[in-house]
């Protein structure tokens, strides 16, 4: 009877993270370039009583006694796929048509990644995030320029004040990976490299299976908020049951404890 008191908590410990990953996809329903996450259940230990093909006298048992330990979270996967487009009419908003990152250079000098497109401008021009990161390969959008033209494959260029022929300034890169789901989620809408995304790869947008760009649009999130409700209430549900498991084994040990001779 113990057995099943440990078996539902752990049950309910699963649904818990379930639960905790669920409020932090709907937390970010509205951040640009949001890739909703998945937690995996997988079953855990079990206890054998009797093996399956043993017997006596030369007979078989066809089927065994195995008594699982419950459950527990075995993964929880970002899920890559492509958010809503929005459009902003802002001519350093960028969104990625496809695969493909945007590559992001921090202050220590880490390489980092992300897809979401919300570029500004610093105080010398560089394209940056919103945290004041800048772009790499860098791209320094010239004072006097008074509009900025992107390219689906990603040229930059400017018309600069007084001038009627535009200036190419740079050009954006994006990088890919073969394992995109491996990427570690550092928060601020950046991803960092791990042992299992495999070696970044960079590349022309629009080539070597890498998307395009659009400018004045930005990938929103890709929760859908219908989808989470429905696992929320599904885990709500789940988490109830399994609480029920605990106390029905509880009542049952109270009955085992009341037996007089």
């Amino acid at each position: 009877m113990i057995r099943a008191l440990w078996t539902a908590a752990t049950g309910m410990q699963s649904q818990q993270i379930n639960m905790d990953v669920i409020a932090n996809n709907l937390a970010n329903v509205n951040s640009s370039g949001f890739k909703k996450s998945r937690a995996d259940f997988q079953d855990i230990l079990y206890q054998t009583s009797k093996s399956a093909g043993s017997g006596v006298d030369g007979s078989e048992v066809p089927t065994g006694v195995q008594i699982g330990l419950g459950s527990r979270v075995a993964a929880v996967q970002k899920v890559f796929t492509t958010g809503d487009f929005q459009q902003t009419e802002n001519e350093l908003d960028l969104a990625i048509e496809g695969t493909g990152f945007f590559q992001i250079t921090m202050p220590d000098g880490a390489e980092v990644y992300t897809r979401s497109g919300a570029m500004k401008k610093d105080s010398t021009g560089r394209l940056v995030t919103s945290d004041g990161y800048p772009l790499f390969p860098e791209v320094v959008i010239p004072e006097n320029s008074t509009s900025v033209t992107i390219s689906p494959g990603g040229s930059v260029e400017v018309i600069l004040d007084g001038e009627s022929t535009p200036t190419q300034v740079g050009n954006i890169e994006l990088v890919r990976f073969a394992n995109p789901a491996g990427l570690k989620s550092l928060g601020r809408n950046l991803y960092a490299e791990t042992p299992t995304t495999g070696t970044p790869v960079s590349g022309t947008p629009g080539e070597e299976g890498f998307g395009t760009l659009s400018q004045g649009f930005l990938e929103g999130s890709n929760v859908n908020i219908m989808e989470e409700m429905v696992n929320m209430i599904a885990g709500q549900r789940a988490y109830e049951v399994n609480s029920k498991a605990i106390k029905t084994a509880d009542e049952m040990l109270q009955m085992t404890s009341q037996l007089v001779r």
